[in-house]
């Protein structure tokens, strides 16, 4: 058996993957208040962003972990193309969750739903980020921990979309993110701990690419869109704040029109 070190660069990818973690969800959370005080096209809009940014900082999270992650006894590269599809996997079922959220009547129902579908799907963007991976060697899992490790997502998906639904206040929110980045970052290792390798020896080259090869820059990149996009939403006005400005033009509208 090879020997897993799961923080090779020491506590700087655990805590640097679980702010990413913290920042998606904190957007996310935003986005969602904005789009249940939104309607129309507008309301749509903050949904997808809302999803683009839980999905990209749970996937950030994942790959920015497994820079620290390393086998002894052998080199590991990623497989591009599957890693690209556990990207949009991750976009895809938390879009799911969020517009069920979002656009549903029955809040309770679509929480379970939106919770179940959004949960599984986060567990298959993990597994399938770790079928990418290439190495010498055999990758095996512990059936209770791989299951322990879904049943975390779901849970966690649960609270995001139960937190988006009834958290309003900046400290709430805060406050949320965290415990969701820790939900997050607890999938993640708890997936990874059930991971074993029994390394074969081999001199041959591996297919694919290195972390810092593709993942690293890819993260980056994500990153950047996640900064880039709180940004944008933090100097968005709300709903309640244009309709409070839209209220203190009409009487100078009144005024002039006298």
């Amino acid at each position: 058996m090879g020997h897993l070190d799961h923080a090779a660069l020491g506590w700087l990818t655990p805590v640097l993957s679980y702010v990413m973690a913290c920042i998606g969800a904190a957007l996310g959370l935003r986005c969602t208040m904005r789009a249940l005080g939104a309607t129309g096209r507008s309301r749509r809009n903050w949904l997808i962003t809302a999803a683009s940014a839980i999905g990209t900082g749970i996937w950030t999270m994942h790959f920015v972990a497994m820079l620290g992650f390393s086998v002894s006894g052998t080199d590991i590269r990623y497989d591009v193309p599957l890693t690209i599809v556990s990207l949009l996997v991750a976009m895809i079922v938390v879009c799911a969750g969020v517009f069920a959220v979002g656009y549903s009547r029955d809040r309770a129902r679509a929480l379970f739903l939106g919770g179940l579908t959004t949960g599984l799907g986060v567990a298959s963007m993990h597994y399938l980020g770790m079928a990418a991976v290439r190495l010498h060697g055999q990758v095996h899992y512990d059936p209770l921990l791989v299951g322990l490790s879904v049943l975390i997502a779901v849970v966690a998906a649960t609270a995001a979309l139960w937190a988006a639904l009834n958290i309003k206040s900046p400290v709430a929110v805060t406050i949320a993110s965290l415990i969701m980045g820790a939900a997050v970052s607890s999938m993640h290792y708890t997936g990874m701990f059930a991971v074993s390798v029994r390394v074969t020896p081999s001199g041959a080259a591996l297919p694919g690419a290195t972390a810092m090869q593709f993942i690293f820059p890819l993260a980056v990149g994500l990153g950047s869109y996640l900064f880039l996009t709180s940004a944008f939403v933090a100097l968005s006005p709300s709903t309640g704040e244009r309709e409070a400005s839209a209220s203190a033009q009409r009487p100078v509208e009144n005024v002039a029109a006298l």
